[in-house]
């Protein structure tokens, strides 16, 4: 039975390397999932095997800079010289339709979304260990060093706001990751704050509460 008849905007997040892409890929995959991914903006160029309108929208500095003037942004920021941000329409349509949005993004602008939107669920991503974390950035080949650099140096200073989220899932299997977000989804839905102003309409006989696809 569902209460809460209004999608989650599910915010996604961790360090450069922790596998928030592949996590979302897997949660993708599940069968019959009520999930929409927010696709980000940025200017930075598509790394191989990435796609135009999937993996980000790929836009140039001016056309960003023009989107910012407009407010058209949930959050954005700028780093190793590139803006990264999530466009808000998109947001708030798919939730309405009821979607569980999905929102994959870099720590700096997961905080500027509880800001805006302290009513999402935040779940911060970790590796199984530092040692790992790091590997991973280094295996990528697809930045420069001094740019891996950046991101260690970056990650080191993440690690540490973690506290700032409603959870904290470790991506030890990527598959067990996935599962674990989705008891939390299913948690949040059943949360008080979030159902009982459906719960008063049918307990006042007003409404029938809707079966979960």
């Amino acid at each position: 039975m569902k209460l809460n008849e209004r999608g989650l905007l599910v915010v996604i997040s961790g360090p450069s390397g922790v596998g928030k892409g592949t996590i979302r890929e897997a949660l993708f995959e599940l069968p019959d999932n009520n999930f929409c991914y927010s696709v980000s903006m940025t200017t930075r160029k598509p790394r191989e095997g990435e796609v135009d309108g999937e993996d980000y929208y790929f836009v140039s500095r001016e056309e960003f800079e023009r989107r910012i003037d407009e407010n058209q942004f949930l959050e954005y920021a700028e780093f190793v010289g590139q803006y990264y941000g999530t466009p808000r329409d998109y947001i708030e349509r798919k939730l309405n339709e009821g979607k569980e949005v999905i929102i994959e993004i870099e720590v700096q602008g997961a905080l500027k979304v509880r800001e805006r939107m302290p009513e999402a669920v935040f779940v911060f991503i970790v590796p199984p260990s530092r040692d790992v974390l790091f590997e991973r950035l280094m295996n990528r080949g697809t930045e420069m060093t001094n740019d891996i650099k950046k991101r260690i140096e970056k990650a080191e200073r993440e690690f540490h706001l973690a506290y700032k989220y409603d959870y904290i899932v470790v991506n030890d299997d990527v598959y067990n990751a996935a599962d674990r977000i989705v008891a939390i989804i299913r948690a949040e839905h059943a949360r008080t704050e979030r159902s009982i102003h459906k719960y008063y309409e049918i307990m006042e006989g007003k409404e029938d509460v809707e079966e979960e696809s």
